[in-house]
């Protein structure tokens, strides 16, 4: 049986993957998928992807586009989730900061370079006018790196999934002070290059399991309370999630791996862009 190593955060957005290794769904394909969690995010899955460690990532669209640009050699084989992902801007729950006009100079956690806090942060800075050359950050790798990092004013603000930080919201840790979509679709299947070459069919296989999956995941029988127990959170957040999120089978569109570009290039984060299919393979 060959192995397909997967990558993604320890989030609700993959909870049909996990369903699909648990129900063996995979298994009966002949395909062994293994699941790898990064609570550190896109940029570490991007370090992942290039040495190897993992085959796949379901990772955020503008940090496997800048990260291709860069020299990472895979390759966007479909859209994962087709709805814009909604970050919280979080300040620590007894800070000063009320606004964030205030946070203007303040320094700003993120996981990792080249991560999705990292580049959000960015888009945020442009949405209200900021400097972003005068952007300032303060490394923390994940989620528990940045409670410490607000905690002990090392950062100032941290932006991170809505829904994924809302139990940090509740219990007094984090402040929200408001929220920043992104202005596309959020999260992308990635495959190395080699595994392109050498496993297509798997790899399609795999991906047409997992559509099945994510077509009938919302009609599950007791989805949100499932998905509220498993990732300790509210059934009223989980409904509200299940709600604005949507799940897509579709190859992403060339308009916006296009949009995409344009913003990080507008952001100084590129030097230049790329033909649209030099970032997509259809399997």
């Amino acid at each position: 049986m060959k192995t397909i190593k997967v990558g993604g955060v320890p989030e609700h957005f993959n909870l049909p993957w996990h369903l699909c290794i648990e129900e063996k769904l995979f298994e009966t394909r002949g395909i062994n998928v293994i699941w790898k969690d990064f609570p550190g995010g896109t940029g570490a899955m991007n370090k992942a992807l290039r040495s190897g460690e993992i085959d796949v990532a379901v990772i955020l669209t503008e940090g496997i586009l800048k990260d291709i640009i860069s020299g990472n050699e895979s390759k966007i084989i479909q859209t994962y989730i087709g709805s814009p992902l909604v970050w919280g801007i979080h300040v620590a729950a007894g800070s000063k900061y009320k606004s964030i006009e205030e946070l203007k100079h303040t320094k700003a956690a993120i996981s990792r370079k080249g991560s999705g806090s990292h580049l959000m942060a960015y888009v945020n800075a442009q949405n209200h006018e900021w400097n972003t050359e005068e952007l300032q950050f303060e490394i923390v790798k994940d989620l528990d790196g940045a409670v410490e990092a607000l905690k002990e004013d090392k950062a100032q603000y941290f932006m991170w999934e809505h829904f994924t930080t809302k139990p940090l919201v509740d219990n007094h840790t984090f402040r929200r002070l408001a929220d920043c979509p992104t202005p596309w679709p959020c999260f992308v299947i990635a495959a190395r290059n080699e595994s392109l070459k050498n496993e297509p069919e798997r790899l399609k296989t795999m991906l047409e399991i997992l559509n099945r999956e994510t077509q009938r995941f919302k009609k599950l029988p007791k989805i949100a309370e499932k998905l509220a127990e498993r990732y300790d959170q509210r059934l009223e957040d989980i409904e509200k999630w299940l709600d604005i999120t949507h799940w897509s089978a579709e190859q992403i569109a060339e308009a916006e791996v296009e949009k995409v570009q344009e913003k990080l290039l507008e952001l100084n984060l590129i030097s230049k862009k790329q033909r649209s299919s030099e970032f997509i393979h259809n399997l």
